[in-house]
């Protein structure tokens, strides 16, 4: 099977280098001309078309969503991290609470598309090796959300885990967001198998690999303590971590 993943992988990274530099512009665009929404359905756009680029590798995606999303709320979307894969079908799936990222500052330039989109499309950057821009970062982030109704994804291990088994989660970046957003909902996410799709690295990429992702409930911030609603997120986020 890993040898028929190389030519399928040829093929998959020509097509997803294509795809982001024929939305480069097209975000630019949108964006100068007309503006935040234009801009965010031209986002959700791009990443429908990367995860049918996945699809050519037999990629398969099963989303649970529950029955309610909490839309024109400001939300915090806490979710394990196994690969860069996780980014499309988060955006995609929960594209109606308007998703932005606390990304690392290296991604913010280079990256056709997705460093566009980072620095231009309400996500912030943090520099790692700087806490407190990274701490004046995630402030902001929290007070966008909250004058604005719109959803930011925290993945709160630090790192993206390189087995699929999630690392203990890291309470600064959630305990920061949940005091200067104390009116938002944190929905937990439980993302499985994301991490096959860089298990030999960034080539080749294996095929039929299943994604599945559940999308739980969501809880009011200001029910909780900071301390017992981070174990709650981090229960809820690993007993649906399935391991196959």
């Amino acid at each position: 099977m890993k040898i028929l993943s190389y030519p399928f992988s040829v093929v998959f990274y020509l097509l997803f280098g294509v795809t982001l530099v024929l939305f480069h512009p097209i975000q630019w665009v949108a964006f100068n001309w007309f503006g935040y929404n234009a801009h965010k359905k031209i986002v959700d756009a791009l990443q429908w078309f990367l995860m049918r680029c996945l699809n050519i590798l037999g990629t398969r995606f099963t989303v649970e969503l529950p029955e309610n999303l909490p839309v024109n709320k400001p939300v915090i979307i806490a979710s394990n991290h196994q690969s860069m894969w996780d980014i499309p079908p988060l955006i995609w799936f929960l594209r109606k609470l308007h998703v932005k990222f606390i990304s690392k500052i290296e991604l913010g330039k280079g990256i056709p598309s997705i460093s566009y989109n980072l620095r231009k499309g309400g996500s912030v950057l943090i520099d790692r090796k700087n806490p407190e821009q990274a701490t004046a970062q995630i402030k902001k982030m929290a007070h966008y959300i909250s004058e604005n109704n719109r959803a930011v994804v925290i993945f709160p291990e630090g790192t993206r885990s390189r087995d699929g088994h999630p690392k203990p989660f890291k309470t600064k970046g959630l305990s920061i967001l949940f005091q200067h957003a104390p009116n938002a909902v944190i929905v937990p996410v439980s993302i499985s198998n994301s991490w096959k799709l860089q298990r030999y690295g960034m080539f080749p990429m294996p095929l039929g690999v299943h994604l599945k992702m559940k999308i739980h409930e969501s809880i009011e911030v200001s029910a909780h303590t900071p301390e017992g609603l981070i174990s709650l997120v981090e229960q809820t986020v690993l007993k649906d971590i399935v391991h196959e």
